[in-house]
């Protein structure tokens, strides 16, 4: 089992701007429970593979603030949650994912399944909250640079792949398919964020 980036390098901004922004409302629910799914399915190997006391305090607190991130969400801000325009049906993402993980994997066991599925399902975590702003048709700044954020940390997985493919001879087809699947998810809303955020206004789409 490979992680082909390590942990989330953008987790704690992640983890910030949310406890920041949440009562501006925009931030999707939904695309939450999918990154606390994918945190849990990747890093359920803490119980049986030991790295480091730091690997595995990192991988515990990854897991944690996920589900705090779920449960501030739905509970301690639940009057500014927008779920009225959060509606995108999560099981479109994770049972298609889930039945990839178990179909294109590198080993038939069950946390590498498991680490395949979190892989396939992070590549389309973040559609959840994409919908919820086409819905809405616009994004408070906060939000904005929260997608901002999250598209940058997948486009810099992406220059790991070529670094270590030419300099370790590292090459995994599974991560690098779903990152370019996730990386092709952000472009329009790259160009939005360059053409409109960058210039002080407000990311509103096309009618």
């Amino acid at each position: 089992m490979e992680d082909p980036g390590g942990l989330d390098p953008c987790f704690p901004e992640r983890d910030w701007s949310l406890q920041k922004g949440l009562l501006e409302r925009g931030i999707s629910g939904k695309s939450q429970v999918l990154f606390a799914v994918v945190f849990t399915a990747r890093y359920l190997d803490l119980f049986t593979n030991y790295i480091s006391l730091y690997n595995t305090c990192m991988k515990v607190v990854y897991i944690a603030c996920s589900f705090t991130t779920v449960w501030m969400i739905y509970s301690k801000f639940k009057a500014t949650y927008d779920g009225n325009h959060d509606t995108f049906r999560v099981e479109f993402l994770v049972i298609p994912t889930a039945i990839l993980a178990f179909l294109v994997n590198h080993d038939f066991t069950p946390l590498e399944i498991l680490w395949t599925f979190s892989i396939y399902l992070e590549s389309v975590a973040i559609l959840p909250q994409l919908f919820m702003v086409s819905k809405t048709g616009e994004a408070e700044t906060i939000t904005s640079h929260y997608l901002f954020a999250l598209g940058v940390y997948r486009t810099l997985y992406l220059f790991n792949w070529i670094w270590r493919y030419h300099f370790e001879g590292f090459f995994d087809l599974i991560a690098i398919v779903a990152g370019l699947v996730q990386t092709v998810l952000y472009c329009d809303f790259f160009y939005l964020y360059i053409t409109k955020v960058l210039k002080g206004k407000k990311l509103s789409l096309p009618a």
